[in-house]
Parts: C-alpha cells; sequence; structure tokens
C-alpha cells in the first residue's frame, strides 16, 4: 500500500504538472467515433447495446463512450465498457470501478493485477482484476487505463503519465477499458480465462479506435 506521503506528492505533482500544461493550451488528438465499432469481434458478436441514462453521462463527462454485450458461439458473455475522453483539462477524467462499483452496491473480495499476452504485441499488458458480488451476482472485472498505446493498471501511475504526456506532448487524452464476466457456479479462474480470451479478442480493435 502506497504511503500517505507519496499519494500526497503524486497529487501535487499532477496538479503542477497539469496546470503548466493547461496554461498553453492543448492539442487534444482526433479518434475513431465508437459507433463504428464492430458489431462482431472474432467468435464474439454483439448481443446487446447498452445505453448510459443521461444523468449518469453528466457524472462521467466522457467524450465519447461504448457500452456493449457479446456473445460467443458457446454462450458466455462479456461486457465491453469504454469511456474516451479526449481531454483532463476541465476536471473530466476517468472514474476508477474501485470507486464506482462498491458505491453502487457490489462488494468486493479479491483485487490484484494479472497479466495478459496480446497476440501481436511484444510484452503483456498488465490489468486490473476485480471480483465483485451483490446478490447471488458475482463477476470478475478487468479495467486499465490507455492512452498513446500505453496500458496501466495503477491509478497512480495514470495520473503521473498524464502529467508527463501534458508537459512532453501538451494533451491529455486517456480512455478506461473496462470488461465484465459474469461468473457461474462460483468458478471464478473460468470467468477471469473468458474475460482474458474477450480482451485478447478485441484489444487490437480498440487500439485502432483510439490516438497514437
Amino acid at each position: 500500500m502506497l504511503k500517505p506521503a507519496v499519494i500526497l506528492s503524486v497529487v501535487f505533482l499532477a496538479q503542477a504538472g497539469l496546470f503548466y500544461g493547461f496554461s498553453r493550451g492543448e492539442a487534444a488528438p482526433s479518434h475513431r467515433a465508437f459507433d463504428s465499432f464492430p458489431s462482431q469481434l472474432g467468435n464474439w458478436k454483439l448481443a446487446q447495446q447498452g445505453v448510459i441514462e443521461d444523468q449518469i453521462k453528466g457524472v462521467l463527462r466522457a467524450d465519447d463512450y461504448i457500452s456493449r454485450v457479446y456473445e460467443d458461439s458457446s454462450r458466455r458473455v462479456a461486457d465491453l465498457f469504454v469511456a474516451y475522453f479526449n481531454s483532463q483539462r476541465s476536471g473530466q477524467s476517468p472514474h476508477s470501478p474501485k470507486n464506482c462499483l462498491p458505491g453502487s452496491g457490489w462488494v468486493w473480495s479479491v483485487s490484484d493485477e494479472i497479466s495478459i499476452d496480446i497476440p501481436g504485441r511484444a510484452t503483456p499488458i498488465r490489468v486490473n482484476r476485480y471480483i465483485v458480488s451483490k446478490g447471488d451476482a458475482k463477476d470478475v472485472v478487468l479495467y486499465w487505463y490507455q492512452s498513446r498505446d500505453r496500458v496501466v493498471a495503477s491509478e497512480y501511475k495514470a495520473t503521473a503519465y498524464v502529467v508527463a504526456d501534458a508537459l512532453r506532448y501538451n494533451r491529455t487524452d486517456t480512455s478506461l477499458v473496462r470488461v465484465t464476466v459474469p461468473v457461474q457456479n462460483n468458478q471464478e479462474e473460468a470467468a477471469t480465462a473468458n474475460a482474458v480470451e474477450f480482451v485478447k479478442t478485441m484489444f487490437a480493435t480498440l487500439r485502432s479506435y483510439l490516438p497514437v
């Protein structure tokens, strides 16, 4: 666990870096709109188009988002949610699932990180795994922050990279990527494997929609 002094240092550094970066104006990049995101990803097909309520959109304040449920031929399902932020100049920033899910009544039992080997990528990506339950429902949630082809699990590292990008590239765009898979018969590892397989299948496509 990070010490309070370290957390405060990261916060102060972020504030200073973002203030300096924003004072210069920002070169906000363009991205491909998620409206054209494919309805089929390998063996996974679109099963349901998610709808985000206006109230949630107002809190989220993302510039673009995708919320969909995909299903494969074996009837496995995976919920994909991506929130894209073109700029964090006006306080827009991703909301960590570690804060949002408990606020919605979900209780966590596992919070760790796992590595995923992505086809065509030289090194594995490192993502958060969060296992949560609510009543009789239990889910495996994989999530990470992605910007400039960089995948980051840690919220603190993601903030530090935003500062670095603001100073070096004059941009603060980022995305929160979340994949949720239901746990059946309390088989948490099987659900994790399904989530990992879905991430491997969709990662390259998602990557093509985000700025370099």
